[in-house]
């Protein structure tokens, strides 16, 4: 099984991540590819605690209802909801968004389960490291997919 901790699988994810071009287009959405490189990294800072997330009760209480069938279940869904804080709309430096994600995938390589500071998800709940690898590895793989890698 593929885990964001295992190295063996960060080289796997890094390589369909190298694969990308700025002239990659998505299969569904509207997001550009620098926009899904950006948005992916900011899911990430998540769970290092470098963004917070507002979310209202209704919201929070629908999270922890699909929590295992999102994560445990079948693959993500196109065009499923997210965050506002994630709704992507300026570009970015495409080279520079990809560093940035790839490094932020190192930091769960190096640093292993220490590398996630939050534990308690504001749409999600609460999030074992096992959470944190199947939410994180869904996620990135669901938006490579969307750019056809």
């Amino acid at each position: 099984m593929n885990s964001i901790y295992d190295k063996a699988s960060y080289d796997v994810m890094v390589t369909r991540i190298n694969k990308l071009t700025p002239d990659n287009k998505a299969q569904w959405g509207k997001m550009t590819v620098d926009q899904m490189l950006h948005h992916c990294k900011l899911a990430v800072d998540v769970a290092f605690g470098r963004m917070d997330l507002k979310v209202n009760f209704l919201m929070k209480f629908l999270g922890k209802m699909l929590k295992n069938k999102v994560f445990y279940g079948g693959e993500m869904g196109k065009n499923s909801p997210t965050a506002k804080e994630f709704i992507i709309t300026e570009h970015f430096d495409f080279e520079i968004e990809k560093r940035a994600l790839i490094a932020n995938l190192d930091k769960f390589v190096t640093e292993g389960k220490s590398s996630i500071t939050l534990t308690n998800h504001p749409f999600w709940g609460k999030m074992s490291h096992e959470d944190w690898d199947a939410l994180m590895w869904k996620h990135l793989d669901h938006h490579l997919r969307q750019f056809g890698v």
